[in-house]
C-alpha cells in the first residue's frame, strides 16, 4: 500500500499499524450487532416462542428496562428516516435491505449495515 493510500480518508490507520477501511469495521459491527443482541433474544424464543405479550412484558417490567426499550424504539424511527433521506441522497441501493434488519434484529445490526453500504458506495464512485 502507497504513502497516499494510507493518508486517505477512506482508509484509517489502526492503533497497530495495520490500515483498516472503515467498510470493514462496519462489516465487523454487523457481526457483533446480531450475535450479542441474538445472545439474549434466542434463549427468550425457547423459552416463550415468539409471544408479543411476554416479550413485552419483560422488556418493560422495570424502568431500566422501559428506559431501553423505548430507546431503541426511537432510535429504530431515527435510523429509518435516515437509511431514507441519507441513502437517497447518497444513491445507495437497496435502502430496504438495512430496515429489515432492524426488524429482524435490531439498530445494532441496521446501523452498521447502512454505513457499511454508504461506504462501499462511495468506495465505487470514488
Amino acid at each position: 500500500m502507497g504513502r497516499s493510500q494510507l493518508s486517505s480518508p477512506i482508509v484509517k490507520r489502526h492503533a497497530t499499524g495495520i490500515a483498516m477501511r472503515p467498510k470493514h469495521l462496519y462489516l465487523g459491527l454487523c457481526l457483533i450487532g446480531t450475535i450479542l443482541p441474538y445472545s439474549q433474544f434466542v434463549p427468550f424464543v425457547r423459552e416463550n416462542g415468539f409471544n408479543a405479550r411476554a416479550f413485552l412484558e419483560q422488556l418493560f417490567a422495570t424502568h431500566i428496562g422501559g428506559f431501553f426499550g423505548w430507546d431503541v424504539i426511537i432510535s429504530s424511527v431515527v435510523l429509518w428516516v435516515m437509511v431514507v433521506v441519507e441513502g437517497r441522497r447518497a444513491d445507495v441501493g437497496h435502502r430496504w435491505a438495512p430496515i429489515a434488519a432492524n426488524l429482524a434484529v435490531g439498530v445494532s445490526l441496521a446501523l452498521p449495515l447502512f454505513l457499511y453500504m454508504r461506504e462501499a458506495r462511495r468506495e465505487r464512485v470514488a
